[in-house]
């Protein structure tokens, strides 16, 4: 059997994940964060990306999208703590590209500073989405 960790997600709305894993990777701050059994304690910020949690007895990773958040890593215990999470099976492609045409169209047409930084927010956001669908669809 192999060793595991118990790995959290959650989102200011639910509990998205909860279980036990071989392995999680997703988007820290300075990049691409793999966290194994008995990982050094951690904290740091994560980007806007793909959570991938390989649960135990399970050949497919669970595939979870978050906006951001903190990251806590202990010896026994990963906790994802998001801005908002998505559940990788409920990403909707359609509209994260009406997001990002709105967010473009936005920037285009901003009247303030204010306006930009947020049009540049939600086009971040968009665009990490789009990068998780496809990272979803490798996978399958």
């Amino acid at each position: 059997m192999a060793q595991t960790i118990h790995v959290d997600v959650v989102s200011a709305e639910e509990m998205i994940f909860s279980g036990e894993a071989e392995f999680v990777a997703l988007p820290g701050e300075a990049g691409e964060l793999g966290i194994y059994p008995q990982h050094t304690p951690l904290i740091t910020r994560i980007r806007p990306g793909a959570v991938r949690i390989k649960v135990a007895g399970q050949t497919d990773e669970e595939f979870v999208f978050v906006a951001g958040g903190i990251l806590e890593v202990q010896p026994h215990g990963v906790t994802v703590l998001a801005d908002t999470a998505i559940r990788g099976h409920d990403l909707d492609e359609a509209k994260a590209s009406e997001a990002k045409k709105l967010a473009e169209e936005a920037m285009q047409n901003q009247e303030s500073k204010i306006d930009y930084a947020k049009a540049q927010a939600e086009l971040a956001f968009a665009v990490a989405q789009l990068a998780a669908i496809a990272k979803l669809r490798q996978k399958r």
